[in-house]
């Protein structure tokens, strides 16, 4: 498999990044980071979340966030639903895409919904019928692809079981996640290929955390396999509440960079998102957690 000449980066930062901060980010703030990121070249961001703000207060303002944003033709823009009142509540906000979820892992999917791989796909379903009617793209994010905090290693068997579970109720592309960043090139190259068993290649994405510094080389092994979208969060913000010690996203920034050192289109202006993450890091007062940001910030000083 040849190695694609250009990819595509989804920022989950707004929503995956932000949603765990403890001190509240105010919409405005949101909106601009948003309006950073599309400025930059992204054409994917997911912006916010209609869950439950007892469950995530940080994306309680969501409708305010969405109703803010400048459109910019040729960016979609993605919104998490957990279920069909979320659905609905999204649906007046006019997303792009939306974004379902579940789990490789049986233990996590009750930590995390209190309820079982086939339940959580169950609940999924009506979701689904919904936004395809309404002519909403469906992405899913299949979380704990190589490992779970409470199951350990995770076999690729489950991984396609997932994938073929979500194929059934109609989600049109996956993300395959390694929720708690423990995967190794070969076991995510595995966790992938169970995937490619039931969708093409242009509807997977990946999806890696920085918790043992693997994601850049577990972004190279997909990009080897011919994977050509990805998921990263600016400033590498945000883990996962529900798996322990988890460090966050892989970096927009040091995806940017190696993608470009490697001859591979991104349309994104790098200096552009280092901008970016540094004016989320500076508001949440820490420093972007990006060597690529981090470098070339200390070179704008030199």
């Amino acid at each position: 498999m040849s190695i694609p000449t250009r990819v595509k980066l989804v920022d989950v930062g707004p929503r995956d990044g932000l949603q765990n901060e403890k001190q509240p980010v105010p919409a405005a703030v949101k909106i601009e980071l948003v309006h950073r990121l599309q400025d930059a070249g992204l054409t994917e961001i997911e912006v916010t979340s209609f869950v439950s703000p007892k469950w995530v207060p940080q994306m309680a303002d969501n409708a305010a966030v969405m109703a803010g944003i400048a459109r910019k033709a040729g960016v979609r823009y993605s919104v998490l639903t957990p279920n069909l009142q979320g659905f609905e509540a999204a649906l007046k906000s006019k997303p792009d895409e939306i974004v379902v979820f579940g789990a490789a892992s049986e233990a996590f999917s009750q930590k995390n919904i209190n309820c079982s791989i086939a339940e959580s796909i169950e609940r999924f379903a009506p979701v689904v019928q919904a936004a395809r009617a309404a002519g909403i793209h469906v992405r899913g994010a299949m979380s704990c692809t190589v490992g779970c905090p409470y199951e350990g290693e995770i076999a690729p068997e489950r991984v396609s079981y997932l994938a073929g579970l979500m194929k059934g109720i109609g989600v049109q592309h996956v993300g395959v996640a390694d929720t708690i960043g423990v995967g190794t090139p070969l076991k995510v190259q595995r966790a992938m290929e169970a995937t490619l068993k039931h969708y093409d290649l242009n509807d997977v994405s990946g999806h890696f955390h920085d918790t043992y510094g693997q994601a850049l080389a577990n972004t190279l092994v997909c990009l080897q396999m011919g994977v050509w979208q990805f998921d990263t969060s600016v400033a590498g913000l945000g883990g996962c509440p529900y798996a322990k010690g988890a460090t966050g996203n892989v970096a927009s920034e040091d995806v940017v960079y190696l993608l470009h050192g490697m001859g591979i289109e991104t349309g994104i202006d790098l200096d552009k998102l280092v901008d970016a993450g540094k004016f989320i890091s500076d508001f949440l007062e820490r420093k972007p957690n990006s060597r690529a940001a981090t470098a070339i910030l200390a070179k704008r000083l030199g």
